[in-house]
């Protein structure tokens, strides 16, 4: 912290009561403008992937049809792990560390599956050290990556992906990028709920909070 006496105003219960009034009638604006997004996105047209992936798995070559395992959507996190890396993208691991167990998403007919440029037994090495067990498979002989944006100019970016199958075809549906990402990431949200927020610098707080530089921070979770 840059400065310990950094603190918000000392009020009195019934002044606090009228502030936390005002804060959530901007609150409950906020869930039916992401209600109001969320209805627009389903109304979004999509495009049909005619192009044949076949991706290095756990079980063997498999297409992209093969990675919904019989569901109707699929989700993919595009991890930033390069061919050349010897460990994931600390973004990306934290995204990973944040999703838990599939069988909800399962519940609602749709999968999830992380794709990375890096050969399969790095990603499995990686996935066994982060100790989790959401699966994964290589994109390294396709152009999956640089299809979908994930890979520009050589370069890895953070993405998510969206797809819809219906029968024998498959359809992109969404895709997002950078800050899009954050609702995988609830250290933010969590964040955003405390008086400092997420201590960065971009950040419209009183001045005195502690602030660093965005994402300097993150860590691989057994890297802290």
């Amino acid at each position: 912290m840059t400065d310990a006496h950094a603190m918000p105003p000392v009020v009195s219960r019934s002044e606090w009561q009228r502030a936390r009034a005002d804060l959530l009638a901007r609150e409950k604006e906020l869930t039916r403008l992401k209600d109001s997004v969320s209805a627009q996105r389903r109304r979004l047209p999509m495009v049909e992937i005619t192009e044949s992936y076949t991706f290095d798995t756990e079980d063997g070559p498999r297409t992209l049809w093969d990675l919904f395992d019989g569901r109707r959507q699929l989700i993919v996190q595009h991890f930033m792990f390069g061919p050349d890396w010897n460990e994931g993208c600390d973004g990306c691991s934290m995204m990973a560390d944040h999703i838990g167990p599939l069988s909800h998403l399962h519940a609602k007919d749709t999968s999830l599956v992380l794709i990375s440029r890096a050969p399969l037994t790095k990603l499995l090495a990686f996935r066994d050290r982060m100790e989790w067990t959401l699966p994964w498979v290589s994109s390294v002989a396709t152009t999956f990556n640089e299809d979908f944006g994930a890979t520009v100019d050589g370069e890895e970016r953070q993405a998510i992906s969206v797809f819809l199958r219906d029968g024998d075809r498959v359809f992109h549906t969404w895709s997002t990028f950078a800050r899009g990402e954050e609702p995988f990431m609830l250290v933010f949200d969590f964040l955003d709920l405390t008086p400092y927020g997420r201590q960065e610098t971009w950040e419209d707080s009183p001045a005195g909070w502690p602030q660093q530089p965005p994402y300097g921070w993150m860590r691989l979770h057994d890297s802290y």
